[in-house]
This record gives C-alpha cells, sequence and structure tokens, in this order.
C-alpha cells in the first residue's frame, strides 16, 4: 500500500512539471483607426465612406465576430456594415454598406462577447466616436454679396418686427420670452428699424409710428429710477422684471444702449411732419431726464450700474473699462441736463490709464483690455453709434482697439489652440450667447466651442474680408442648420453638434447695425449730427476728423 502511494505521487510530481503554464495575458482592444486616422475621440471630419480597422492584442475567434462588433448612429440604431477579419486574426475592418449622413456621429461598439482564438473573454470592451465632415458644397444658389448682406439684415430685422411686442413695441429679450422686454435689446432695435427703412424692408411711416408707440410707453408707462430704466420690464404693463434678485432697478448700462437708439432716430426722422416732431420731443424728454450724473453715488468719479428703489447700491458694480460701456459714460458727458465731468470719464472708466494693454496678440497690438481681447462684443455695443474711425483720447486710439481685437478674435479661431471641431479662417467669433449649457461670454480665456455669428459679421466694419468669408461658410455650407427665416441663429458648436433655436435682441441688433455702418456709414454719419454727441466727446479729450 505505502509503496503504491508512493508511486501515485511521483506520477502526478510528474504530470505537473510538464504541463503548461497557465496564459494569463488578456485578450485586449489595442487601437482603432480610421481612414489609416488613429481615432482619438472624438475623431472628426471623417469621410462618410470610412474605411474602420480595430486591432487586438491577439487573434480573435472568427464566430463571435459578428454578434459583438457594431457601428451604431446617433440614434443608437445599428448600421449595416461588412465585417471582415483581415490575415493574422488581430484586425477586423469594418466598412459602411452605404454612404453615412454627412455630419453625423457614429460609434464604433465592440462587446464583450467578442472572444478571443483561445477563448479568453474581451478585457476592455468600449465604444469609439467619430463625426464624419461636413458637407461643404452650396446650399443655397451663390447671389451677389450685396444681395445676400441685404437677406441677411432683412431676414434679421424680422425678429424685432414681427415678434417685438404688441403693446409697447419694445424687443423682447429673446424670441421665447413672452413679456419681457430688454431696454438695451430695443435701442440696438430701434437702431435695426432705421435702417430697414433706409433699405426699403419697412416704410418711413411705419416705423414712425412704431417708434411713436414705444416712446408713449417708455414715458408713461416704463418704471423708471431717476430717469433710467430696468435692464428687464414687463412689455405690457412697464413694471420692472428683476435681472437677478438684487438687479431690480436701474441699469445705467442698458438705459444707455436704449438712449443711443432713440438718439439715433431722433437725428432721422428730422422732418417738419408732426408726427416726427411729436416722435423728436418725446426722444428728447427721455433723454433729458436721465439723471447720468446721480449714479454717480455721492458725487464719485466714477459711474455705478445699477441702483434699486429697496437695496439701494447693494450690487455696487462700478462702470469701469476697458468694457461695453464706452458709450455710457460719452453719453452721461453728453447730457445737456445732468452731465459728469472729465475726471469721471478719467478716473472711472479709464482709470488714469490702467485700461490700457498695448501687448500684442498674434501679431496685433492691442491697445486695451484684457489679453486677447475679451468677448467680441466689447467692440460693437458703443460702436454701433459711436464712430471709432480716427477717434483718439489721451489713452486709447479707439480704430486700432476695434480693428484688432477683431482681428485677433479671428486668428485666435483661425490658430484654434483648444482643438475645437470646426474652427477656421472662416468658422470663427468668440462673444457672449447662448450655448449648450446655457449662456456665457465666450472669448480666447473662456473658449467653451461657440461660435456665435454676430461675433463676426458685426465685425464687418473692423474685418471686412474675414467677416465676409464667414458670412459664406455660414450661409453656404451652414445654412441648411443655422440659416432662418429670422437670420442665423444665435449660435452652434461643431464640436457636440448643437445649433441654437434662440434669437437674442443685444445679439440679432449688431448684426443689422454694424452691417449698414460697413455698408454706408449710416449710423455713424447720423450720431456725427448729433451735437450733444460731438459736446460731450470733445468734453472728455476725444479728437476724430469728425469733431
Amino acid at each position: 500500500m505505502r509503496n503504491y502511494f508512493l508511486a501515485s505521487l511521483l506520477l502526478l510530481s510528474w504530470g505537473c512539471s510538464d504541463k503548461d503554464p497557465v496564459d494569463s495575458t488578456p485578450f485586449r482592444w489595442e487601437e482603432t483607426t480610421v481612414d489609416n486616422r488613429v481615432l482619438v475621440q472624438p475623431l472628426f471630419d471623417v469621410r462618410t465612406q470610412p474605411d474602420v480597422r480595430i486591432r487586438f492584442s491577439e487573434p480573435v475567434d472568427r464566430s463571435t465576430v459578428a454578434s459583438s462588433v457594431f457601428l451604431v448612429d446617433r440614434q443608437a440604431n445599428t448600421v449595416p456594415v461588412t465585417l471582415t477579419v483581415e490575415p493574422g486574426d488581430t484586425i477586423i475592418s469594418l466598412l459602411p454598406q452605404s454612404a453615412l449622413a454627412f455630419f453625423s456621429q457614429h460609434v464604433v461598439k465592440v462587446n464583450n462577447t467578442l472572444l478571443s482564438a483561445s477563448r479568453k473573454l474581451l478585457d476592455n470592451p468600449d465604444a469609439a466616436s467619430f463625426y464624419t465632415r461636413l458637407d461643404s458644397s452650396d446650399k443655397f444658389p451663390r447671389i451677389p454679396d450685396s444681395q445676400l448682406m441685404d437677406s441677411v439684415q432683412r431676414r434679421t430685422f424680422t425678429f424685432f418686427w414681427e415678434d417685438a411686442h404688441p403693446v409697447s413695441g419694445m424687443a423682447r429679450e429673446r424670441n421665447s420670452s413672452g413679456d419681457l422686454v430688454t431696454s438695451g435689446g430695443t435701442g440696438f432695435g430701434i437702431m435695426a428699424m432705421v435702417s430697414a427703412v433706409e433699405r426699403g424692408f419697412i416704410t418711413r411711416a411705419q416705423a414712425r409710428d412704431r417708434l411713436l408707440t414705444m416712446t408713449d410707453f417708455l414715458l408713461n408707462r416704463a418704471r423708471r429710477y431717476h430717469g433710467a430704466f430696468a435692464h428687464w420690464m414687463n412689455g405690457a404693463t412697464g413694471a420692472t422684471i428683476p435681472f437677478s434678485p438684487n438687479d431690480d432697478g436701474a441699469d445705467l448700462v442698458e438705459t444707455s444702449y436704449l438712449i443711443m437708439g432713440l438718439l439715433t432716430a431722433r437725428e432721422y426722422f428730422n422732418s417738419a411732419d408732426i408726427n416726427e416732431t411729436t416722435l423728436r420731443q418725446r426722444v428728447d424728454s427721455i433723454w433729458y431726464n436721465v439723471e447720468w450724473d446721480w449714479f454717480r453715488r455721492n458725487n464719485e468719479n466714477v459711474l455705478y450700474w445699477h441702483w434699486s428703489e429697496g437695496k439701494g447700491w447693494i450690487m455696487n458694480l462700478r462702470v469701469q473699462g476697458w468694457n461695453e460701456c464706452l458709450v455710457t459714460y460719452v453719453l452721461a458727458a453728453s447730457s445737456p441736463t445732468h452731465a459728469i465731468p472729465a475726471e469721471v470719464y478719467n478716473q472711472g472708466f479709464a482709470r488714469n490709464g490702467a485700461m490700457r494693454n498695448g501687448r500684442s496678440f498674434y501679431g496685433y497690438s492691442l491697445p486695451a483690455g484684457p489679453d486677447v481681447g475679451g468677448p467680441l462684443f466689447w467692440a460693437h455695443y458703443s460702436f454701433l453709434g459711436i464712430d471709432p474711425r480716427g477717434l483718439r483720447d489721451a489713452w486709447v486710439d479707439y480704430e486700432q482697439q476695434v480693428v484688432n481685437h477683431s482681428k485677433i478674435n479671428h486668428a485666435y479661431c483661425k490658430a484654434n489652440p483648444r482643438r475645437w471641431y470646426g474652427y477656421s479662417d472662416s468658422c470663427w467669433g468668440l462673444t457672449a450667447s447662448d450655448n449648450s449649457r446655457g449662456y456665457s461670454a465666450h472669448e480666447p480665456n473662456n473658449d467653451l466651442g461657440v461660435i456665435s455669428p454676430t461675433a463676426a459679421l458685426s465685425s464687418m466694419p473692423f474685418t471686412p474680408a474675414e467677416s465676409m468669408r464667414a458670412l459664406h461658410f455660414f450661409y453656404y455650407v451652414l445654412g441648411d442648420r443655422i440659416w432662418t427665416r429670422r437670420g442665423f441663429v444665435d449660435a452652434f458648436e461643431l464640436a457636440t453638434p448643437w445649433f441654437a433655436n434662440s434669437y437674442l435682441a443685444i445679439d440679432q441688433g449688431p448684426i443689422i447695425v454694424m452691417m449698414e455702418n460697413h455698408r454706408s456709414q449710416l449710423f455713424w454719419n447720423l450720431m456725427h449730427n448729433c451735437p450733444e454727441l460731438r459736446d460731450g466727446l470733445r468734453k472728455l479729450g476725444f479728437t476724430a476728423p469728425y469733431l
């Protein structure tokens, strides 16, 4: 018995020592290429019939491939493909049986049901996505640029004309804001109305009558605080709608945009007609009653943005540059009744020169503001009415400021340091707008992959060639996605992809107005004729050929 036991141990020992070691190397999905490009998620600009190759760490079990490897679209529908296991059995090629849709997301999926030839389970089942390229073909017939600009101005104007509040005529904040109207956006809309008359979209009498309705509302219904208006108000009652819990009163900056628009209308509707005379009188009444100097907060040498009847100066926001508020100080200095002295501008807005920059970005010197320029609306809002050509003060060359800010924004998007899909020489423009997550002031230091058409189009007087390339791209290439009866949607993200269904007054208005300034200098010339504005600019030490 003892001998039998020893023999058994010897046999067992001999069997174990002769057995092959267990292979513990995992079976892994190692790499995917699409048209010989490594698929680093997400991969963009892929052909509509791509050659997808998936490489594994060891040969696959061919019988498990068809039930484990898939191509699906954004809606998780399986796309018919031809699957081929290449010689050596470590690479599976995947070819769509028909062309995929342009600019659509697709996902390569490999499930854990895929086995290796040695019957191992896949260690890292996963999915990898790619986007097919944009259809670069024209979506609309080519037309002369002048006709295209007419179309952009006309359709964009629809927002201010057809979507205005039915009681007050004021501009809604956005296309879905109901009774909520905006003071600053209305100022831009007034200027858009003037352009619409010039272009023949509406008659002079139609615009005048709408403005009479609007000015009657502003004088007799809209709530005012020391002559200034709230950012938002009810378009039927004139009651203030809080912009935020503590911002429930005056907004001096938004008021300045409204006054700029009203002064433009006053200069344009200059005939002896009784209705136009009444309109001018109403504009003057609104203009004269804004107590700009009161917003110095006890005679400080700076203006404050907000004041609330119930909460006073709780917002505590000084209006200091460089930003979109130059026009606020110019109008405050220009007021015939409540003007500020020059030192409020010098110490408050210009901060005795501290708003200057002077550094260069992408080869362009930036006179003022933060590095790389900030959002592009800073180059637009004040200069809807103030002509920057040859305009200087003790601190800044404003023509250089707006031109170079726009060129820096364009150059940044062209360089695309954050590698957002779609940014290019013809797809550019970062400014405040909607995005897929909400709303943000987009700019190079806050680049979320969002292109806002208003940014490039409203820069047209400053970057005519670059802006026209953008217009061509937005209209001809992306027109089937972003061009509507109201013009271009507010923003889009090609990397998501996401396309807004919104239109904002403060974004739509500058497109019309700045395109008109590019084409005819209409608003700059109208404001040249405004004696108060000329006096205010001179008072603050500005020089320009038109002063």
